[in-house]
Order: C-alpha cells, then structure tokens, then sequence
C-alpha cells in the first residue's frame, strides 16, 4: 500500500465521524494470529475481510468478514446474496475491488460498491480489528459501523464442525 492509500482509508474514517482508530505495530501483522499477538486481543476479535468472484461468471464479486477464528462457508454466502458459486478473489480483483492489497483490507472505505455479508458471530463483539490498509496497521472498529457503512446483511455464514452447509 502506498501513502495515498493510508490517507484515503484516514480520510474516510474522518469523513464518516467514525470513532475508529488505524493502530500501527512495531510488527507485519498479514495474519490473524500475528496481528492477535500484536494487538494483545483474542483472534475472535480479529476480523477478515475476504473477497470472492464467480467461479464461472466473471464480474460477480461479493465480501464476506468474518471473525478470525472461524472459516467462511463460501455456498451459504453465494446463496445469500443470490450469486454463482464462489472462488476467493484474484489478489488483482481484491485490488480492484477494494483498493487495499490481500493482508491489509479493511472491512470499510472499500473503492466499489459489492454485496457484503457479516456473519453474526462478528456482532457479539463492541469492537473489532480489521486490515488497517497494509500489513503494518490494523483498524479498530465496530461492528455496527462496519455494517452500516457496507450496507451488509448480517448472517451465519461460517464453516460448523467442519461440515459445510448445503443451505
């Protein structure tokens, strides 16, 4: 990421009167439990961002955040918002998408519009830790805010027992 994207993501944050907060660590944070460690939070509070697109059909993107001790259920979330099946995004359409590279999203201030999906479990928590726009920030946020800002439909769209839902 470069510095035009931190003052993007800093400017949306001020631009919404959000009361989130770009944390920076003396270490790279591009995972859930290196940035748990860093922050000193538990990794259910953590949050991944991750970006989907059509496995067959080009041009259908979706965003599902979940907390990071879980594993999203890509069907249910395809099923949800009435898309094809779903592979995890080229690290390019993560780019185009967002505007933050993989390791960095944020679960806001995203560069496109796309359907998002927050699983439940993400709202038990007041506040949360998202990609803060490179490997080296992390955002605190809440959840609430997350899913305002996204216009995300919140649901259960995480693996269960390792089973996967055919819902």
């Amino acid at each position: 990421m470069n510095a035009h994207d931190n003052a993007r993501l800093r400017d949306f944050i001020i631009e919404h009167g959000l009361a989130a907060k770009l944390i920076a660590a003396d270490a790279s944070m591009p995972t859930v439990p290196l940035a748990a460690a860093a922050l000193g939070v538990p990794e259910s509070k953590v949050v991944k961002t991750i970006v989907f697109e059509g496995k067959r059909v080009t041009g259908s993107t979706a965003i599902a955040i979940v907390t990071g001790d879980t594993r999203v259920d890509r069907g249910r979330v395809a099923a949800l918002l009435g898309l094809p099946t779903l592979k995890l995004a080229a690290a390019e359409t993560v780019v185009r998408v967002t505007g933050f590279e993989i390791g960095g999203v944020p679960p806001v201030g995203h560069v496109s519009r796309v359907p998002v999906v927050v699983d439940r479990t993400v709202i038990d928590h007041d506040l949360v830790y998202g990609g803060g726009g490179d490997e080296g920030h992390m955002l605190e946020i809440t959840p609430s805010d997350i899913v305002r800002l996204t216009n995300a439909m919140v649901a259960d769209i995480t693996l269960h027992d390792g089973i996967r839902s055919t819902s």
